[in-house]
């Protein structure tokens, strides 16, 4: 049931954004996988595109446009330096260390994914996530956390910030 609400949500939020409306929901998406055969975290933030632009354009001063091939390099290094910030993870009580892959567009959002090497087993993590609460005061993140066929998921609303999971 959580899940439909989710996608009749985003399904709505889409169709202001067509529309040419500012959409009136400010989500972002974050899901941690653990892969138990590569020994890995998979993070991956699903965010507006619109507004992740914002934020960029107005913390670091230039020029966002994710989508443009010739500025893929600069908005890597501004995409990296947001989300390290603005997402740390705890695996086993223990802070890890994010590395960023990349990201792309998928129509009015922006995928990134993120990944933290060797981690053999996972009983804990938790997850702190500030993404756009510096733009909005009404931010919601929607956190999910998978380990196998197990999937633990949080609606996390502006000023909170940290979800955690037990195994």
């Amino acid at each position: 049931m959580c899940k439909l609400k989710f996608v009749l949500l985003l399904l709505c939020c889409t169709f202001f954004v067509k529309a040419g409306v500012k959409h009136p929901l400010h989500v972002s998406t974050t899901e941690v996988n653990f892969n138990a055969k590569d020994k890995t975290l998979e993070i991956s933030c699903k965010i507006f595109s619109d507004d992740f632009e914002s934020i960029l354009a107005r913390l670091y001063k230039q020029k966002t446009d994710l989508s443009n091939p010739n500025m893929k390099t600069a908005m890597d290094e501004l995409v990296k330096k947001y989300l390290l910030s603005h997402l740390q993870l705890k695996a086993n009580g223990k802070a890890t260390t994010l590395n960023y892959i990349g990201f792309e567009i998928d129509h009015e959002a922006t995928n990134i994914y993120l990944e933290v090497e060797k981690i053999s087993s996972v009983k804990s993590i938790e997850v702190n996530n500030t993404i756009l609460y510096d733009l909005f005061d009404d931010q919601m993140s929607i956190i999910h956390i998978v380990k196998g066929t197990i999937r633990k998921s949080s609606k996390v609303l502006y000023p909170e910030k940290k979800f955690a999971a037990n195994f």
